[in-house]
């Protein structure tokens, strides 16, 4: 990250040079004066429901402030990656877009440091830096930080409150975490202390990983031994595996099984790991939870993973300025209050709407602010091949087989991916 905020300080620079060259119209209202035709401008999204009616208020509210430029949202839901992939293919794809997966796509995506550049209205600063980890492929941005969560433990108050268990607080450690886990385990009833995925991503568990001071891969995406099959590593994955065997924990998720969420709704484990997505769920049930940052390992500090989502404009898109103009909207703060969907990404949004003061928001940011590491995904373009090994290995370990074997085994079969 120290790289790109270098960057970032010298874009500011640049733009502070450059703002007494700046009009007060955009260049989006030259090309207004120049054409006085009406521009589409199409916008692809893979939300739907609550979500894409935000998206549709919001374009609404673009329109009207640029009445020479129509909207077209183009909700392509759960075929998201398979119809972006297929315009992109054929020349023809939306001006501007959600992206998440930017290894697969930077190379069709237009870098966006000329626009801030000579834009002086845009501030990166005030967006949490860690969000632009991943966003930026080879040291080049290509989209805009629009929405995030980390990843925290959901506890259920009751169940604790039954055994009489304080509740966990931050700075609490994995060790604190197993002992919780035993406590609220009552195999008469079927409760356990927490759920464990039986096919775990290997994306989320990375955080877990670099909390206790190693990592997937090296951090120039040059080496995986000694990184994938570290001490460390092994320790992170089998804890977990070690959990079910205990019988402190129990796997959730799997074939003909309920989903984490659902045992935890139903009582039936005392903890659970996520990101923000089934938070507002919980509450239409009516448990009675908290959520609080993830355990550290002792005498390590805890490190976050982010999902993020950005918005990106498209190398082949006819309309590149109008397009910047949608995207720095998009990411204003007024379209910031109006995404309640998402935990807002700038600075002075979460002071203002003082969204870290919940106690149930708070812990994402407090993750947010320990989240400053680039994921597997980003270091090395073969990482496809390798996370199959890495996959197949951990859920062998969640069955119980031997982690140290199966990591070392998984080295050796993603080596040859490593520097293609």
């Amino acid at each position: 990250m120290s790289k790109f905020r270098i960057t970032v300080l010298a874009l500011i620079l640049v733009v502070m040079a450059a703002c007494s060259d700046q009009q007060s119209n955009s260049r989006a209202e030259q090309i207004r004066k120049e054409t006085n035709e009406i521009i589409v401008l199409r916008f692809a999204t893979w939300d739907s429901g609550e979500a894409l009616e935000i998206q549709e208020a919001i374009a609404k509210k673009f329109e009207e402030k640029h009445p020479f430029i129509k909207v077209q949202l183009e909700a392509y839901g759960d075929e998201f990656d398979q119809k972006l992939a297929a315009a992109f293919g054929a020349k023809n794809p939306p001006d501007v877009m959600y992206m998440w997966n930017f290894p697969a796509y930077f190379q069709s995506l237009e870098p966006l440091e000329n626009f801030i550049r000579r834009d002086p209205t845009i501030d990166l600063n005030d967006f949490y830096q860690g969000l632009f980890n991943y966003s930026t492929m080879y040291r080049e941005l290509y989209g805009m930080p629009a929405g995030f969560t980390t990843r925290v433990i959901y506890y259920n108050k009751d169940l604790f409150d039954a055994a009489g268990i304080p509740y966990p607080k931050d700075g609490w450690t994995w060790d604190d975490f197993r002992s919780v886990a035993k406590k609220l385990t009552n195999p008469a009833t079927q409760q356990f202390g927490f759920g464990v995925r039986p096919e775990p991503d290997t994306f989320d568990l990375q955080g877990i990983v670099w909390s206790n001071g190693s990592s997937f891969i090296s951090e120039d995406g040059k080496k995986i031994d000694s990184y994938m099959n570290s001490p460390e590593t092994i320790e992170s994955i089998k804890m977990f595996a070690d959990m079910v065997k205990e019988k402190s924990a129990v796997l959730v998720g799997g074939k003909n099984q309920q989903s984490g969420e659902e045992f935890f709704k139903k009582s039936k484990i005392a903890m659970w790991e996520s990101g923000i997505w089934p938070l507002e769920e919980f509450k239409k049930a009516k448990v009675n939870f908290g959520t609080v940052e993830m355990p550290a390992f002792s005498g390590k500090p805890v490190r976050g993973i982010i999902s993020s989502s950005a918005i990106s404009i498209a190398k082949d898109s006819k309309n590149k300025d109008v397009a910047w103009e949608f995207v720095k909207f998009f990411s204003s703060p007024e379209a910031i209050k109006m995404r309640t969907a998402d935990l807002p990404v700038r600075i002075s949004m979460v002071k203002e709407l003082q969204t870290d003061q919940d106690p149930l928001m708070g812990p994402f940011y407090k993750m947010l602010e320990r989240a400053n590491a680039t994921p597997a995904y980003l270091l090395t373009k073969n990482w496809d091949e390798i996370n199959r090994n890495l996959s197949s290995a951990i859920n062998a370990i969640m069955l119980e087989q031997d982690a140290e074997e199966l990591l070392n085994n998984a080295v050796i079969d993603s080596e040859k991916y490593i520097g293609q």
